[in-house]
């Protein structure tokens, strides 16, 4: 009870920080202070930083027929600007508002797509250039927008007569202005850090003195410091996040170079540690392990973010402060989540997945995590942030953590985490020929007396993947039969995977591949039931999971196995 106390004291001392946050930036927005944001415009952009993300001149010309494809979704203006229409899809309006689109215009190379970025510019200055609200001017958003347009501002401006140029560089002044009057008081996660890169890029790419430099450098630093972790991961512990700052880093860090100037400590030791953790996330086909917000990978993405990865070698194994254990060796790769939630800041896309795994063989997953349908309908949120939905154990069909459904607390923070384990202890098990580590935690302790213990071996040359699920309470005494010690284990299988039952009853796993994995349990007989793999890039797909059911009063230790019975002969991963 005090756990849940401090909890929900926690969560409404956000509720009232943020409403205060809110309050003060609708202010900031309003005529008296706006007058802040104006000031001297600069005469020309110095340098356009490079954009790695990936670019397709089809979309330029979707977009040149008034059809965006944007988050997922796509919509026609019927020759409309899109910046007049009202669409529903908050979504779609944050990624329109965040000109990150601006690429595909550039990767088409003709006056043609530039004419057509210079006008849908001049529209959102004419539109919402002048009127500080809503979600154009969200900081986040803005962030982005000021990003995007000086990367790709020679696009913007080519052939662009003087008062088009003008308004373009007053209106992007205005925004780094806002930005950086708003940085400090936005809320913790990626999205400030993602401002202090934005007001990093502008201080480097337009006339700004050397004061202004040095005060974006080290706001960046301190930024950087506090967010990525020692082993490269990020705060919130989603790997996703790791992949997206990369992608604003890297070409950071490359105009610091450009323009001759010694980019802090703090960002190329952050990259440094960042590019291994996103190996380390990484299973062999190249998708990222689905965690803690992840959803559907665009390997194309990841692949051009680690042409920049010097690290040579097979990725780590341990990622203590991220709270993550990676198995690896025959081709088979396994990722397991072993750490505490995320600081209740920036847990509004978090997990209750501790002790869940992902096992791959080669190029085909076997056993996943639901994830997250990244573009798909809002609802289906809270069911992929379950524990039912990842391959772990639940306890009397709750999750080891809670979420947060007040609406009064969603319309200003989302849907935290709350409630979840206290702690959450893990130790390698190394051998010769073997990898392994326990772990354990008490999100159930308080409310079911308790606790989750999971040990993992990897041994054969990955032919074998050996499990122990473990239900103790503090102090070693029995658990009571009360009615509340229902226990039920989960092994998502990947949709793509066929799951048969042989001639000796055995669970037989079959994938695209020639491997087939074969699953047993000692204790307990499996059941399959049906499942939902969330993170497909067409959206939520049919599978099925194998569920290990029992009271943990009569059996308190299950071990389970699964076996390789057909080796594809994949190289090691690396």
């Amino acid at each position: 009870m005090a756990l849940a106390a401090g909890s929900t004291t926690r969560l409404w001392t956000l509720v009232a920080r943020e409403f205060w946050r809110k309050t003060r930036r609708r202010l900031r927005a309003g005529p008296i202070y706006r007058w802040r944001y104006s000031g001297r415009t600069p005469e020309r952009v110095l340098i356009a930083p490079p954009d790695l993300r990936l670019a397709d001149p089809q979309i330029a010309l979707e977009i040149y027929y008034g059809r965006y494809p944007l988050s997922g979704h796509m919509v026609e203006t019927g020759g409309k600007s899109p910046f007049q229409i009202a669409v529903p899809n908050r979504g779609w309006q944050k990624t329109l508002h965040g000109f990150r689109w601006l690429r595909h215009m550039r990767a088409a190379g003709t006056e043609l797509a530039a004419a057509n970025a210079r006008a849908l510019v001049s529209d959102w200055i004419a539109i919402h250039g002048n009127q500080i609200s809503g979600i154009a001017w969200e900081p986040g958003t803005t962030a982005k927008r000021v990003i995007a347009w000086l990367q790709h501002s020679s696009v913007v401006l080519q052939g662009a007569e003087f008062p088009f140029y003008r308004a373009f560089l007053k209106s992007l002044a205005m925004q780094i202005r806002y930005l950086r009057s708003m940085a400090r008081e936005m809320p913790d996660g990626k999205d400030r850090l993602r401002a202090r890169i934005a007001l990093a890029f502008a201080a480097l790419s337009l006339p700004a003195p050397a004061s202004a430099l040095r005060s974006a450098t080290r706001n960046l630093a301190e930024e950087l410091e506090r967010q990525i972790l020692p082993d490269g991961g990020h705060i919130s512990r989603n790997p996703m996040t790791v992949l997206e700052l990369l992608a604003d880093l890297l070409p950071l860090r490359q105009t610091y170079a450009n323009q001759a100037e010694t980019p802090p400590a703090a960002l190329m030791g952050a990259i440094d540690r960042m590019l291994p953790a996103l190996r380390f996330f990484r299973h062999q086909d190249g998708s990222l392990a689905r965690f803690n917000g992840m959803g559907a990978t665009i390997h194309d993405r990841i692949a051009t973010i680690l042409r920049h990865d010097d690290t040579v070698g097979a990725p780590l194994l341990h990622a203590p402060h991220s709270g993550y254990e990676r198995l690896s060796m025959g081709g088979v790769t396994v990722i397991a989540d072993t750490g505490l939630p995320p600081p209740i800041d920036v847990s509004n896309a978090a997990h209750a997945g501790c002790l869940a795994f992902e096992l791959s063989s080669g190029r085909q997953h076997y056993v996943v995590n639901a994830g997250i349908d990244t573009y798909g309908a809002a609802e289906f949120r809270p069911l992929a942030r379950a524990t039912a939905a990842h391959s772990t154990a639940t306890i009397n069909d709750t999750s080891s953590a809670r979420f947060s459904h007040s609406l009064r607390v969603n319309d200003l923070l989302g849907s935290p985490l709350i409630g979840g384990p206290q702690h959450a202890p893990c130790k390698r098990t190394d051998q010769k020929g073997s990898q392994g580590f326990i772990a354990r935690h008490d999100g159930y302790a308080a409310r079911f007396g308790f606790l989750h213990e999971r040990e993992l071996t990897l041994v054969n040359t990955g032919n074998v993947l050996t499990g122990r699920d473990r239900f103790l309470r503090p102090g070693g005494a029995a658990i009571r039969n009360n009615g509340r010690d229902f226990v039920t284990v989960r092994f998502h299988i990947h949709p793509d995977v066929d799951l048969l039952q042989d001639e000796h009853d055995r669970l037989v796993l079959t994938g695209d591949q020639t491997d087939t994995w074969v699953f047993t349990c000692k204790e307990v007989v499996p059941e399959v039931e049906e499942s939902i793999y969330f993170a497909g890039l067409g959206g939520p797909r049919r599978s099925r999971q194998i569920v290990l059911a029992f009271k943990a009063s009569e059996i308190s230790e299950v071990h389970w196995q699964l076996t390789r019975t057909s080796i594809a002969g994949y190289p090691e991963n690396n």
